[in-house]
């Protein structure tokens, strides 16, 4: 069965609009397969570097490889043309700046690539690609992120889950390969996978002098997911040094593994130098990486269960936020005297939404005590810039608890409607 993705009328947009369209994300997110329909629809072709011959062609004499074919052309798995492939894009669309004329695709991220140094700058529309969030695989299609800036009262979700619900969506993610996997398969999977990213899209590509210490990186990044990214104490952990830590995260994040959360602060200048929150990106590897199945996270002492159901949150909410026109910023909060707080959504006209995210189906306003004392420094400094304070659960209930403080269930994600 098609699922239908959020990104696609994005990508319509983009073709209609710009020269090139660099279409990236994570292996196996599905970018094959909507690719390969707007191609279709659009009556073009569709080219994979995978193929060793097709790769051949495209990297001896790349003019002819991008012009003998219909347009728009599509080039999966582009970062293996390397550079001399880019400059031949960038020349032909000098020559000719028609819309849409190629639609290119990658494992990595397109900026990232050593080798690749022609990034396209002014012709090009970059949009990512993530696993399927539970939206799509609900069938929504439309976001509840921007009512949390409008109406966060009137907002509850259709259906109630139960908490063993959210867990093994914790710990099944997002890759749509898994989707119809039983349980016992999906390590195999996960495993499999995540050999093939780093041979193909790490080791093939980066010059990586101590391969066994990235699998061992990659394990601890599951460990710590949702926590603060602390280098010096991963590097002690781990017997590495500090550079090569910096360096090998680099690549996990260029491949799409993991992701981080700056530090939020109206001193902008502090969203760079306080440690990022560290994040997998999907919620299925971390929980296979780390060996735990659903049953195990059902206690409420399960030490897991907590970061696990904070990572597959905050994922969820990206996703939609990337398949959106919203212009939306993730970062977490974290001061010197220990206030914490989750997530922080900011829109560009500086307006906030603060997010706690808890396993309990039990929650407290106790629990929002960080945001509602955000709330309360923003009313004194930047009055309206505060609009909302939520509390994402596993319980069924909806409530206001306070001035622009709500509890709701984090099924209202993707089950959400105006009461």
């Amino acid at each position: 069965m098609l699922i239908e993705r959020h990104l696609r009328p994005y990508l319509n947009e983009a073709l209609d609009t710009f020269r090139v369209v660099v279409l990236h994300g994570a292996r196996q997110s599905g970018k094959t397969t909507l690719a390969r329909l707007v191609t279709e629809e659009r009556h073009g072709a569709y080219m994979t570097l995978d193929d060793d011959a097709t790769r051949e062609a495209a990297i001896g004499d790349p003019t002819t490889f991008l012009t003998e074919q219909p347009k728009p052309l599509t080039v999966d798995e582009v970062q293996l043309g390397g550079d001399r492939l880019i400059r031949a894009v960038k020349q032909l669309v000098d020559a000719d700046p028609t819309p849409g004329r190629f639609l290119l695709t990658g494992s990595t991220n397109f900026l990232s690539v050593p080798t690749i140094s022609e990034s396209l700058a002014g012709r090009v529309r970059i949009l990512r690609l993530w696993p399927l969030s539970q939206a799509e695989l609900e069938g929504r299609t439309a976001s509840v992120i921007d009512q949390w800036f409008e109406q966060p009262d009137r907002i509850g979700p259709r259906k109630h889950m139960k908490r063993r619900e959210y867990l093994e969506c914790v710990c099944r993610g997002g890759y749509p390969e898994v989707l119809n996997l039983p349980s016992r398969l999906r390590d195999d999977w996960f495993q499999s996978y995540l050999e093939t990213v780093l041979q193909r899209d790490i080791f093939e590509l980066a010059d990586v002098r101590r391969k066994a210490a990235v699998p061992q990186l990659l394990r601890w990044t599951a460990s710590a997911t949702a926590a603060e990214l602390n280098i010096t104490g991963v590097a002690n952990a781990l017997g590495i040094d500090r550079s090569t830590v910096v360096t090998y995260l680099e690549w996990l994040q260029t491949v799409f593994l993991i992701h981080l959360l700056p530090q939020w602060s109206r001193n902008y200048t502090k969203r760079t130098v306080r440690r990022p929150k560290l994040h997998l990106t999907d919620s299925g590897i971390a929980a296979s990486l780390l060996g735990i199945a659903p049953a195990m996270l059902i206690p409420a002492t399960a030490p897991a269960t907590g970061p696990l159901l904070e990572t597959f949150t905050v994922n969820e909410i990206a996703r939609q936020l990337s398949n959106t026109q919203s212009r939306i910023n993730m970062f977490s909060y974290r001061d010197y005297p220990g206030r914490e707080i989750d997530l922080i959504l900011e829109r560009r006209d500086g307006t906030i939404v603060a997010i706690e995210i808890k396993a309990t189906s039990s929650p407290t306003a106790s629990q929002l005590r960080h945001v509602r004392w955000l709330r309360d420094k923003l009313d004194a400094i930047t009055p309206g810039t505060f609009q909302a304070g939520l509390l994402l659960h596993t319980g069924p209930q909806t409530l206001t608890i306070g001035d622009r403080l709500h509890l709701h269930p984090i099924n209202t994600l993707w089950e959400a409607h105006l009461t």
